[in-house]
């Protein structure tokens, strides 16, 4: 496991990362770094961008914190692996709650579906994006996973690239050891969909479309229920065990 720098401030740039490139700060990014972390000029912070790596800035300014210098690279980009979560949007704070767990697990892509039981119909991506970031500068990742528009299950399941395994957490279905089905069916690099439905579960013609999809594996996530956003984390916890992210096996 490579080495952080858990004491040092992580900041979100979205500007080019080079020796000696200059970063103008945002108003909130200045007022964070100024008001509540109490940096000030010649202070150093650690950058990202989601392209260029990790790098060490130091901090300009007279009165506030109003640019970064960019002085070297501490780690190099990394990528995320082919790990799409795709879920029924929950309400505000258990929402935020589920893009951030499932950013800190390794996911590269966040697909909200909209299914005849789903809680909410709008979703606010700007506010998704948010948390993504928020969790990338608090947990030390490199890569931004991307927040994509929400589609209503059928259409999700029309335009997915059939290859891909798609595994769909169902407390219907019967899975008497869920590692050992996931390790059998591993996508082998073509990319894994994992998908989690509503509270209210699936509906049974959703069920039915999904059973007859192609490459799908249907997981059970154990004997208890779960809510969303803490089948999340389980899946996804399940996902990366298989692919030896815990490990030193990972493709």
């Amino acid at each position: 496991m490579p080495e952080f720098d858990f004491r040092a401030p992580r900041l979100f740039v979205d500007a080019s990362l080079a020796t000696g490139a200059t970063v103008t700060l945002e108003r909130d990014q200045s007022n964070y770094l100024g008001n509540v972390l109490r940096l000030a000029a010649g202070d150093n912070i650690l950058v990202f961008n989601g392209r260029d790596g990790e790098w060490k800035a130091a901090i300009s300014g007279r009165k506030r914190p109003d640019t970064l210098t960019i002085a070297s690279q501490t780690r190099p980009q990394d990528r995320l692996p082919d790990l799409a979560y795709v879920f029924a949007p929950l309400k505000h704070a258990r929402l935020d709650y589920m893009v951030q767990k499932a950013v800190e697990m390794g996911a590269s892509r966040l697909q909200p579906v909209l299914t005849r039981f789903t809680q909410v119909a709008r979703v606010n991506g700007e506010r998704m994006r948010a948390n993504v970031i928020e969790a990338a500068e608090q947990c030390g990742i490199l890569s931004l996973a991307e927040v994509a528009d929400p589609v209503p299950l059928a259409r999700y399941l029309e335009n997915r690239e059939e290859q891909r395994l798609l595994i769909v957490c169902d407390e219907a279905a019967e899975t008497a050891d869920p590692l050992q089905a996931l390790r059998k069916g591993r996508a082998d690099g073509r990319g894994i969909d994992v998908l989690v439905g509503p509270e209210g579960g699936f509906a049974e013609e959703e069920r039915k479309i999904l059973v007859h999809q192609p490459h799908v594996l249907r997981l059970s996530l154990g004997p208890r229920i779960l809510r969303a956003d803490t089948a999340a984390v389980a899946a996804l916890a399940l996902v990366q065990a298989a692919l030896g992210d815990w490990t030193d096996t990972r493709e």
